[in-house]
């Protein structure tokens, strides 16, 4: 896909630049360029562009502010001690595109031009990629690739125009001051998705639809909220944005099966290496009673949670209405398994499993 550029006339400068990188926070600044591309029945996927980041001018009958029809991706580059940039693994996020984008009836952008596109971006904003020149550091470039209809009509079918976008934010550490262990709250009045539904997919609604559920958790004083299924109420799915890990006395990791849960690169890339370090993992239901009698009996030694924007989080303890679960005594493998991840994602660590994409 040949993809032209347009030069920012007024990026931001150098000292500002260096404020912002300092102290990135989350999604609060953003970079000089954005990526966009069209896509039409006629023509398929057309005019793709860098331009400088701004403001979209959408019609007040946009289908994806009536319909919810869209997808996106989250994922980072990341700057090695050798001043070189990657990404971790795009081709996985552009296959999941290609799944969240057959489930919500939007057309699908081929693996190489995701691709592509992220790198056009990183390539011309590098300089906004952090540098971690303590070498301890976790500070990277967070990307936003998206994709909604942005036909103007109001009738109920897929969209007949529709772009594809890719913006990026500086992101400091997710933990400030260390990794600290995230209470969680089982709620049994919401689920997040049931058998059949979006719940693989990488869409907005599946968020949304969780955002009541973290209301909730917080006024209990909880960090996070888990999910069960919407059939039983009886087994674990997954956190409202990260994936869940438990790990047994005998060295067994089990994790809850997809199908109704998201597909996180990073959750996959832990499977690969917990086997690396020994550590055989299952992915099967995992039940609300198993988890309470397995910290109970000891039989559960750690439970951990990932995401992008964490990697890798120690779980601590789990309340309900009525009751609650104590944190599991140990984090001892779940530190190591996340060392081990950011190692290799900052070219701390040799890159064994072909996981980081250099961009250049």
């Amino acid at each position: 896909m040949d993809i032209s550029t347009t030069a920012n006339p007024h990026p931001v400068d150098d000292a500002r630049l260096a404020e912002i990188l300092a102290s990135p926070g989350f999604g609060i600044h953003f970079t000089d360029h954005m990526v966009t591309i069209e896509w039409t029945p006629e023509r398929g996927w057309h005019d793709a562009r860098v331009t400088p980041y701004g403001p979209l001018t959408l019609d007040p009958a946009t289908a994806v502010l009536h319909y919810a029809q869209e997808t996106f991706e989250g994922m980072k580059a990341y700057r090695h001690p050798d001043g070189s940039v990657h990404l971790f693994r795009p081709e996985e996020n552009g296959k999941r595109m290609i799944r969240s984008s057959q489930r919500l009836a939007l057309p699908k952008l081929p693996v190489e031009d995701f691709v592509a596109a992220v790198e056009a971006l990183v390539k011309v904003d590098e300089r906004w990629v952090p540098d971690n020149a303590d070498g301890g550091g976790e500070k990277s470039l967070y990307l936003r690739p998206f994709m909604f209809a942005s036909e103007a009509f109001l009738g109920v079918r897929p969209a007949q125009h529709v772009t594809f976008m890719v913006i990026a934010s500086p992101a400091g550490a997710y933990f400030k001051g260390g990794v600290k262990p995230v209470t969680l709250w089982l709620t049994e009045d919401y689920t997040r998705a049931g058998r059949g539904g979006m719940g693989a997919a990488k869409t907005g609604g599946n968020y949304a639809s969780s955002l009541v559920a973290q209301q909730e958790a917080t006024t209990h004083g909880c960090d996070q909220v888990v999910f069960l299924d919407a059939q039983d109420g009886t087994y674990v799915e997954e956190l409202g944005g990260m994936n869940m890990y438990y790990v047994f006395d005998d060295g067994r990791i089990v994790t809850p099966a997809t199908g109704t849960i998201l597909e996180g690169i990073t959750r996959a890339s832990i499977i690969e290496l917990a086997g690396k370090l020994g550590h055989q993992v299952e992915e099967r239901r995992f039940s609300i009673d198993e988890w309470r009698e397995g910290v109970s009996s000891g039989a559960i030694t750690e439970i951990f949670a990932c995401g992008t924007a964490a990697v890798v989080t120690p779980v601590g303890s789990l309340k309900w209405a009525g009751g609650e679960v104590p944190a599991p005594a140990s984090t001892e493998l779940t530190m190591r398994i996340r060392q081990a991840l950011v190692d290799v994602q900052f070219g701390r660590a040799d890159d064994t499993f072909g996981w980081m994409h250099p961009v250049g």
